[in-house]
């Protein structure tokens, strides 16, 4: 059976191989994409996945959506993937245009039109708190949520606390994480060491010798010499696209447990910070004012912590080898 997805992203150069992959997916049909600034503002990442669309030959909506966000100003992660988020290569812009409604609204009626959706989000939490605030129905009509953000327990990318995603929006991404939906946390430290693509991987893509192929690797060519300067290692490292892989087979996700989540929103120096209870002192009458909002129910999240790194290199390779699923 078809499953229904839902992602929302911010279009930089990760983010459009895991909307690739997706819509070169059999096993799942992508209903709407929606767009939110993050790595790039809205309008170039808006850009950049009609350009991701229109090379997989794919007709879903795209539609554009925050600007920026809650309660802060905007900041980019362009350093990393480039001025345009796709590596400065001067790309053509696809043909056609966005659709006209705004990415809250598109939530909302894609969700309450196909309820168990899963929603996937790749980028920061704006679009999607904003959607559940206007529209509470949305939180029960969500089969699953599978977020790319955060840093359990492990040291962030844009601070020693914090993932970028999680970072540009905290209070969004605090919403998100108190609402009771059923989330996945798939952190940053999944897309490191071993899970990057080496210089095996990449020669294996491009030997395919096809435009998706090419793009893939190029689209990501800045972000590589970022990586490599930030961490000293070496590679291509995609953390939507690992999050999207489990997304689309879950069993790649091969350790995870359930926790409460809290998101940092005062402090400076954690700002963006995923606070993972993984002892349950959340439920310690002691606690009870701190995590009151644990107490209201059992809003928990899937924390992933592990990968099947040869899994999901597979499942990269087979769609963009043009097999019609990441199972093939």
């Amino acid at each position: 059976m078809t499953r229904t997805l839902l992602i929302d992203t911010d279009g930089g150069s990760d983010d459009v191989v895991a909307l690739i992959m997706a819509l070169r997916s059999s096993d799942v049909r992508v209903s709407a994409i929606t767009v939110v600034a993050g790595n790039i503002p809205v309008e170039q990442a808006t850009r950049n996945v009609l350009c991701a669309a229109e090379l997989c030959g794919a007709q879903t909506p795209v539609c554009a959506g925050a600007e920026r966000p809650l309660l802060r100003e905007l900041v980019t992660a362009q350093w990393f993937h480039g001025k345009d988020g796709l590596g400065d290569h001067g790309y053509a812009p696809a043909s056609r245009q966005a659709d006209s409604r705004h990415a809250v609204d598109a939530i909302i009626e894609t969700v309450l039109l196909n309820p168990g959706i899963e929603v996937v989000t790749l980028g920061p939490l704006t679009n999607l708190a904003l959607a559940m605030s206007r529209e509470p129905r949305i939180i029960n009509a969500i089969g699953r949520c599978v977020v790319m953000g955060g840093a359990p327990c492990c040291e962030g990318n844009v601070t020693p606390a914090a993932e970028f995603n999680i970072w540009v929006d905290p209070e969004a991404a605090k919403i998100v994480f108190r609402a009771g939906l059923p989330l996945e946390m798939v952190g940053w430290h999944l897309c490191r060491g071993s899970a990057a693509l080496n210089q095996e991987d990449i020669s294996k893509i491009l030997a395919l010798g096809t435009p998706v192929a090419e793009f893939v690797i190029h689209s990501n060519s800045l972000a590589a010499d970022a990586y490599h300067a930030q961490t000293g290692d070496y590679g291509i490292s995609l953390p939507d696209p690992v999050a999207m892989a489990i997304a689309l087979q879950p069993e790649l996700c091969t350790a995870s447990s359930m926790h409460y989540v809290d998101v940092e929103t005062m402090s400076d120096l954690t700002r963006g910070m995923t606070v993972v209870d993984r002892l349950v002192v959340a439920e310690d009458e002691r606690n009870r004012g701190l995590w009151e909002w644990a107490w209201k129910g059992q809003v928990r999240t899937r924390v992933c912590w592990t990968l099947d790194v040869t899994g999901w290199k597979a499942a990269l390779y087979a769609l963009l080898h043009g097999q019609d699923s990441a199972h093939g």
